[in-house]
């Protein structure tokens, strides 16, 4: 997985896998950490292997506040979380995120992968979506 997220551009940079964040006396774990040079900000990326369950984001957002609370640095911007589930109910998705402040995407992965290009060109059009919310 990490090898295809780099192949989305040459802008990522991997930090780690299975990152450890330390809150209080608890270790929690992203599973892939990556920066990203043109938005100058860290990108966690969740892989759950399952449907996406609403407690996801919950743990994604604890993430990325741990990440911006610790890990960030003061120039940079605040951390992006990309969610990555085998399947998804779009009902429940919209429930979860309904009340949700942050600008948050779920997305399905398939066992194939679509075209490069297309990747790319997602990818791309998902952070100019996210930096015109500022």
């Amino acid at each position: 997985m990490k090898n295809f997220i780099l192949e989305l551009g040459k802008d990522f940079l991997f930090i780690g896998e299975e990152y450890k964040v330390q809150v209080g006396n608890s270790d929690f774990y992203v599973d892939l950490l990556f920066y990203h040079r043109g938005l100058q900000c860290l990108v966690a990326f969740e892989l759950k292997a399952d449907k996406f369950k609403p407690e996801h984001l919950g743990q994604l957002n604890f993430y990325l506040e741990a990440l911006d609370r610790d890990v960030k640095k003061v120039n940079e911007n605040p951390s992006i979380g990309i969610l990555l589930c085998k399947d998804k109910d779009s009902e429940v998705v919209e429930y979860a995120l309904s009340r949700s402040l942050s600008p948050t995407m779920v997305a399905e992965y398939q066992m194939q992968l679509p075209d490069k290009k297309l990747l790319q060109q997602k990818l791309h059009e998902l952070f100019l979506d996210d930096m015109s919310l500022d």
